[in-house]
């Protein structure tokens, strides 16, 4: 790995592990509709004028629209569904609790390919990473929340799923497409959607937030979403699509270690044995053998 790439990896790190502790800061003044609307919205307003001064994007988009069914069935799996459901989560759930349920992605990703025909047969290595996945989320769950947590863990189901079913629909659908295209479409595409809701909802806040839920939004939708994005992609032109997956295993270390350090929760030896059950169970799931050499991938998508 060259420099350059060791730091965009560790830059992309940090901007998607920290968004578990910007939700948390966020959710304690503005409704979770409300939120996922700022964030999105704003996201796309920043990314809009870099990505559409690309020909690539440009050219992308008439192909995209055209392909309306599968980037509504993506946005909706991607972002409208996850992003609110997970601040909702977060609500009654410490943001490193969000986090290690959260990196159980990969384990469920695979279940989801295997499901649809679309996976390698897994053998050995992979159902051991299959069965260590879901210990470690039970073992969380059993050992480590309360009975009232139950319903935010179940709403951190929908997110898993979504975001593991996602990926799917881009890499069947839309994966011959500009990335930044899609995820341009997808963030214009949410934010259009929660604007009724939050008009029929919650509507808008009556006063401007805090000063620390301000820029927390502003931190979360252009650093950890926009930005983050552009350097994803910058980062799979450097390493290659296939090295660049293992991001999925730095996020929650760094949001674990937010939540403890900016938040002060509280690091049991339960969420520690969970955290690792998880991470491992993802790797070995996704391991694809040495001697394979590395294929073409669709984008990274984003997770938090």
């Amino acid at each position: 790995m060259t420099r350059r790439a060791a730091l965009m990896f560790a830059a992309l790190g940090f901007a998607w592990g920290i968004p578990y502790l910007l939700i948390k800061v966020v959710g304690e003044e503005l409704p979770p509709s409300t939120l996922v609307l700022a964030r999105t919205a704003l996201a796309a307003l920043v990314l809009a004028p870099i990505a559409l001064s690309r020909k690539d994007v440009r050219a992308g988009l008439p192909d995209l629209l055209r392909r309306w069914p599968a980037l509504a069935a993506y946005t909706g799996f991607e972002i409208v569904g996850p992003w609110l459901f997970l601040a909702r989560a977060e609500q009654d759930l410490p943001s490193s609790t969000t986090a290690v349920v959260i990196s159980a992605v990969p384990v469920v990703g695979v279940l989801v390919a295997f499901a649809g025909g679309r996976a390698e047969r897994l053998g050995r290595t992979g159902w051991t990473g299959l069965a260590l996945g879901t210990l470690g989320v039970a073992t969380l769950v059993g050992f480590d929340l309360v009975p009232g947590q139950f319903g935010a863990v179940a709403e951190l189901a929908v997110v898993v799923v979504g975001y593991a079913v996602g990926p799917a629909v881009l890499s069947r659908h839309l994966g011959d497409l500009p990335g930044t295209t899609v995820v341009l479409a997808s963030l214009v595409l949410a934010a259009l959607v929660y604007v009724p809701v939050v008009l029929l909802g919650p509507g808008l806040p009556a006063a401007l937030p805090s000063g620390q839920v301000v820029a927390s939004l502003v931190v979360l939708a252009v650093v950890c979403t926009a930005g983050a994005f552009l350097l994803l992609f910058a980062l799979i032109g450097e390493m290659g699509p296939v090295r660049a997956t293992a991001i999925v295993y730095v996020n929650p270390v760094v949001a674990v270690l937010a939540g403890a350090v900016v938040l002060g929760e509280r690091i049991t030896a339960t969420t520690l044995a969970g955290f690792a059950l998880v991470l491992a169970g993802s790797f070995l799931a996704t391991r694809k053998p040495a001697n394979r050499p590395e294929q073409p991938a669709a984008p990274l998508t984003v997770e938090v």
